[in-house]
């Protein structure tokens, strides 16, 4: 019969609150982010033996968490020297706190293996950490991970549980949309506007005293008789009004797909990244305008990483690499052929695009296929760029040579990677982190255009 823990098991829940904290760190923090060790301020920050095991499990490949392994154990065995793991070893001088490696204890009074079942890892850390609040206790003791259930097994049990918060969105509810609404904007100025499509901004701000715009911000202007699109052009400093235009066929539904045309359109925008639920037109928009631009550009990239169904590697798939991957690309096929389907099988424009898939200037690929290349003069998708770390997005932006466009597109609600979630991905991160720079353009995209029961499933369901 399992017993009951009571509180004189739970040391870490007797510690005040401001002293100085041990945060024991689990295999999914790492694998999020290899630098999460240095970012406990004056802290320390302890390893269970257990992590150590799971990342040797994870050093070999070329994927983002093998990368993160590696790093983690390097930076390890570089501070570590000539030191014992087991002892506390500083992580920079005076400036950040130490850490050390604890090994698996034998179960004390409370065992997490007995409480749950089974000898599983994450029993093993979880124990690991309950014999240092038991040992240390003048120091706050915190399991950090990403798994959910980790964390609610470790809480169950009186330890203090906090997921890693380093990267993470703060408020989700304010997270730039890229795009305002302003009723009872000045009608002289929507006149001049519709006039000369393009107002100096300080023109705009003598007649609009309350405007205040962000570079390549998009406005829906309510005036007395009338309403315009705009957006502030931060290199010319006007407020330019955006009609609507078609791209490749595809021509915008609504305000947000004008404003995320207009953004994928402008050769001054290098970044732009459009969320929104399914059936809004991200990649559609995307593909569409950068199909368009084709002559400005050699090569067109359409990449998403590949997530496996169950939790189970692509290798269990029948056939080769192509036969494998072919499935998790088919969406992006999916529109491209819509976009040929708005030409008829003899127009030019028809057969452009079957030549540009045949020459590899139009290449659909799994994003793995690309990490280490330098990519210049290039327009670059990333679909579904919600099931990226912010380091692996970080990673591919890094690559951006001369003359390359990045688009990242994707629905920050629908996570399908283990230890996302709508805050700590990486399109979240990048809209909050790169907002009102001159070279980053984003759009919300709320109305879906697919169907009425798209919609409906969408809102009801």
């Amino acid at each position: 019969m399992v017993r009951k823990t009571t509180k004189s098991d739970t040391p870490a829940k007797r510690t005040p609150k401001n002293s100085k904290k041990i945060f024991v760190l689990d295999t999914s923090v790492i694998l999020y982010d290899h630098n999460s060790i240095v970012n406990f301020d004056e802290h320390d920050v302890a390893i269970p033996i257990t992590v150590l095991e799971e990342l040797d499990e994870f050093k070999k490949g070329s994927d983002t968490k093998n990368f993160e392994a590696r790093q983690f154990i390097r930076f390890i065995d570089k501070k570590a020297g000539e030191k014992d793991l087991q002892d506390w070893i500083s992580l920079n001088g005076g400036k950040k706190g130490k850490f050390k490696v604890i090994m698996n204890p034998e179960p004390g009074e409370v065992d997490a293996n007995k409480v749950f079942g089974g000898k599983k890892n994450d029993h093993l850390i979880i124990n690991a950490a309950l014999l240092l609040a038991k040992t240390e206790k003048t120091k706050q003791v915190i399991l950090v991970t990403k798994d959910i259930n980790l964390r609610l097994k470790a809480k169950a049990l009186g330890l203090v549980a906090e997921d890693y918060e380093t990267g993470k969105v703060k408020d989700l509810d304010s997270l730039y949309s890229g795009k305002s609404q302003i009723e009872d904007f000045n009608q002289d100025s929507i006149d001049k506007l519709y006039k000369e499509h393009s107002v100096s901004i300080d023109e705009i701000k003598k007649a609009n005293k309350d405007f205040t715009p962000n570079s390549n911000h998009f406005y829906i202007l309510k005036g007395s008789k009338s309403s315009t699109l705009a957006c502030y052009n931060p290199f010319n400093e006007t407020l330019d009004q955006l009609e609507k235009k078609s791209y490749c066929g595809i021509k915008p539904k609504n305000a947000e797909q004008t404003f995320a045309l207009h953004a994928i359109a402008n050769p001054d925008i290098k970044l732009v990244t459009l969320s929104g639920v399914a059936g809004t037109g991200k990649t559609l928009l995307a593909l569409a305008g950068a199909l368009d631009q084709r002559r400005d550009f050699k090569q067109i990239y359409l990449a998403r990483p590949i997530v496996p169904l169950s939790n189970r590697d692509i290798g269990y798939l029948p056939g080769d690499m192509k036969a494998k991957v072919d499935p998790y690309m088919q969406p992006l096929w999916d529109n491209l052929k819509f976009i040929k389907n708005q030409y008829k099988e003899a127009d030019k424009e028809y057969k452009q695009i079957d030549d540009m898939v045949a020459s590899e200037k139009l290449l659909v690929t799994p994003l793995a296929y690309i990490r280490g290349r330098s990519l210049s003069n290039v327009i670059f998708i990333v679909d579904e760029a919600q099931n990226l770390t912010p380091h692996e997005v970080k990673t591919i932006i890094t690559r951006a040579g001369e003359n390359a466009k990045f688009i990242f597109t994707g629905d920050i609600h629908q996570i399908d990677t283990p230890y996302l979630d709508e805050q700590s991905n990486g399109l979240s991160y990048l809209i909050d982190k790169i907002k009102g720079n001159k070279l980053f353009a984003h759009v919300t995209l709320e109305k879906g255009e697919r169907s009425e029961l798209a919609n409906l499933a969408n809102e009801l369901l």
